[in-house]
């Protein structure tokens, strides 16, 4: 069934908008014949947006990988691949592209944010040093004697190298990638940084050299801090976007470790602690007072009660008995339970929430997409401007000293860190931050087109109202529990909410059920089957045409529909034998979540199947204007399609098999955790808490990631385009310069800026 629902979703967006096929992490794909496998491997060696992108460009051109998409927060590589690929053909394919693979991506093996290291702090105080001796005679700061510039040049110049030469150590790494990517024809940042610093040092040795051969105004040219400085600051600029994007990682983090390492496992000489891993399905688990319980499964013996609310945001305990389902990451408050391991591993609903936000961190936004194109032609063309300006400065007549801190400056102070981490990270971060609030979103453009929606439409039964039916009348001419003990064992096949009516009808008045045959879903109708050699037929009103029998009970009918009732009509040999009333409540929250939605300007439409005077009575409890009743599933997305069609943007929010279509079709399609298993995995965002104002929240943080990428977009488009003029010496003639200290400083405080506004996302809700 979630094969079948999630191709169908897919293939039914991929013939509108051409775009690619997503799937959830780990599953293996069938796609037109064949079959395709997704990794997640951690990724090493990246360090702005011109490494992912040109990494991901690379993936998406080889044979037999399908898509590859690359997260530059995460360090991560999202790939679906042909299954006649190993993960050792991958890694070798991101090696080849001139990056590391750190291994497939595991949540529960994630290390932890590592604390600032010794050598930070060591090579602060010799970049404290070398500052101050080549700058306190500017500022009128004491120096030593044999370090005076002019009085000393030789031993001036050699002191300065000595303590210029460790940083080239320390930035090794920095060099490694610049030359790998350049190697590979995808210059980066370290591209830059290394080029800049290199020529920053080598023009110093050059003009080192000229002093010892007597040339003592040489002196003058000596720029070794500027390439040690430079390093330090780009290496502490790396240190704290890493401990930055490590806070983004929170929620996920949080998330992985609601469930415990181990288990109490119920053998036979008693009980015996055991590793989640060692949990198979069928096993019996306890679960003591104050316990977490290990694996989602269904409890067997004992009585308790249960905190969920990570799940479904109820903060009342929840009672769990003999036949009640458990989730993984509960906490069991004051019984002893007993209870068999169902889903374990990745099936469990933790590690599905955990994947489902994974794989949204892994897709791109619209509007990330722009960022990327642009920062891929960023780096080559930042190395062609700082090369014309070398050569301007030359061919002006300038020094070669100028000219070459000029051409150094504009190295450092293009690298594109935080264009390329503007959009990411607020992804990422929001992603997080979705997930605690129990909502779960697929995608990132997902994430960020939810708040433009112009229409929101509302499936009725178990969306609007709880979907606790009740049968609140009932008519009929034979015998009432031969009759309910033949609805009864029908419905019981069906996922419908209103299966639950006459099942409880039975439990309560102890019917046997009978064997049904032929059984049949009739989509938008209701449902028939062979009971004890009848034909039986359950269903709203539509069968009287579709069995074309005059229509029975009138009366009923009129005086039920008028209270709010929904109908249900049995025929049996097509003569009509019984009319049921049954009756829904509606959901507490639904009238303000409607209230808030038309605050926001949002239009909402009631869309059902039911019968146009129920759904009326519903309509106007919640104050909705816009209802249409008594409508096919075809029929729901077919106008949702005109809809789109005019340029409306849809969001459907249901929750059964019927709603599948619709979710689907829709431009953003939400469905409720209660709901069907193909609803959920046809929509674009599940409500994990149950909760219709988590569509209100789903906005907020919509609308607030969009402007939050906007802002940081901003941002870093407006610090390039503010110091490169600088750093080109345009405002020279002002008195306004730039030298390559300043730069590095300026570059590490603009991507901070970014860091620190995506940030602000965990705490907006």
């Amino acid at each position: 069934m979630y094969l079948i629902s999630h191709l169908y979703k897919n293939i039914q967006k991929y013939n509108r908008q051409r775009k690619s096929f997503k799937f959830f992490l780990f599953f293996d794909i069938l796609i037109v014949g064949e079959i395709m496998k997704q990794v997640i491997l951690k990724i090493g060696g990246m360090s702005c947006s011109a490494c992912s992108n040109g990494l991901e460009k690379y993936l998406n051109k080889q044979d037999k990988i399908e898509s590859a998409t690359v997260n530059l927060v995460l360090a991560q590589a999202k790939i679906v691949y042909d299954d006649t690929l190993s993960i050792s053909d991958i890694e070798q394919m991101v090696k080849d592209s001139g990056f590391e693979s750190l291994g497939v991506y595991d949540p529960k093996k994630e290390e932890k944010e590592q604390g600032i290291s010794k050598s930070f702090y060591i090579f602060l105080i010799l970049a404290l040093i070398l500052l101050y001796i080549s700058m306190a005679h500017m500022i009128g700061l004491p120096t030593l004697t044999y370090l005076n510039m002019d009085s000393y040049p030789k031993t001036y110049g050699i002191t300065l190298l000595l303590l210029t030469i460790p940083f080239l150590f320390y930035g090794r790494d920095l060099f490694q990638s610049g030359i790998k990517n350049l190697i590979h024809k995808t210059p980066n940042m370290d591209t830059l940084v290394t080029i800049g610093v290199f020529s920053s040092f080598l023009y110093s040795c050059y003009s080192l050299l000229q002093v010892f051969l007597g040339n003592t105004s040489a002196v003058h040219h000596l720029y070794f801090e500027s390439s040690a400085i430079v390093i330090f600051f780009v290496k502490m600029g790396r240190l704290l976007d890493e401990r930055s994007k490590a806070k983004t990682k929170e929620a996920i983090q949080e998330l992985v470790q609601i469930t415990p390492e181990s288990a109490l496992l119920l053998t036979e000489h008693g009980e015996r602690e055991v590793t989640i891993d060692e949990v198979e399905v069928g096993d019996i688990l306890i679960v003591k007072p104050g316990m977490k319980l290990a694996v989602d499964g269904i409890v067997t013996s004992g009585k308790s009660h249960v905190d969920e609310s990570f799940v479904t945001g109820e903060s009342k305990p929840v009672t769990k008995e003999k036949g009640s389902s458990v989730v993984a990451g509960s906490m069991n408050y004051d019984g002893y339970l007993e209870y068999e391991a169902k889903r374990i591993g990745k099936d469990s609903t933790i590690s599905e929430i955990v994947n489902l936000v994974m794989e949204a961190t892994n897709t791109k936004a619209p509007i990330a997409r722009i960022a990327d194109t642009i920062s891929g032609y960023f780096v080559p063309a930042m190395m062609g401007i700082a090369i014309l300006t070398l050569l301007s400065y030359l061919l002006l007549g300038f020094p070669m000293s100028e000219a070459v801190i000029s051409f150094v400056t504009v190295l450092v102070v293009a690298c594109p860190c935080a264009l390329g981490l503007a959009t990411p990270l607020a992804i990422v971060v929001s992603m997080g931050t979705s997930a605690k609030h129990g909502i779960l979103i697929k995608t990132s453009e997902t994430l960020e087109n939810a708040h433009k929606v112009d229409k929101i439409v509302f499936d009725k039964t178990g969306t609007l109202t709880y979907g606790n039916l009740r049968i609140s009348h009932m008519v009929t001419d034979m015998d009432e529990q031969e009759l309910l003990s033949m609805v009864g064992s029908l419905e019981e096949k069906s996922t419908h909410p209103i299966r639950n009516a006459f099942l409880l009808e039975l439990e309560q008045r102890k019917l046997h059920k009978k064997e049904v045959e032929h059984f049949q879903n009739i989509a938008g109708i209701g449902l028939s089957g062979v009971i004890d050699g009848k034909e039986i037929y359950v269903g709203n009103q539509k069968l009287f045409s579709k069995l074309k029998i005059e229509e029975k009970y009138k009366q009923e009918k009129e005086a039920w529909t008028k209270e709010g009732n929904s109908l249900v009509y049995v025929f049996i040999n097509h003569e009509v034998v019984a009319l049921f009333g049954v009756s829904d409540i509606v959901r507490e929250d639904a009238k303000d979540t409607i209230q808030t939605l038309q605050k926001y300007g949002k239009e909402i439409v009631m869309l059902t199947g039911d019968d146009k005077v129920t759904a009326s009575v519903i309509a106007k409890e919640l104050r909705i204007t816009h209802v249409i009743a008594g409508v096919m599933p075809k029929e729901k997305t077919e106008m949702i399609r005109t809809w789109k069609e005019k340029n409306e943007k849809v969001m459907m929010v249901g929750d059964g098999i019927n709603d599948a279509p619709s979710l689907s079709e829709a431009t953003i399609g939400v469905s409720i955790h209660s709901g069907t298993d193909i609803a959920m995995n046809s929509a674009d965002v599940i409500l994990m808490r149950d909760n219709l104002q988590g569509l209100v929240t789903l906005l907020k943080i919509s609308k607030n990631t969009y402007r939050n990428i906007k802002q940081n977009l901003f941002w870093a488009f407006f610090y390039n385009s503010l110091m490169i003029p600088i750093a080109i010496g345009f405002l020279k003639p002002f008195g306004i310069t730039m030298n390559p200290m300043l730069a590095g400083l300026a570059m590490t405080f603009s991507s901070l800026t970014v860091i620190l506004n995506a940030l602000r996302l965990k705490h907006i809700a």
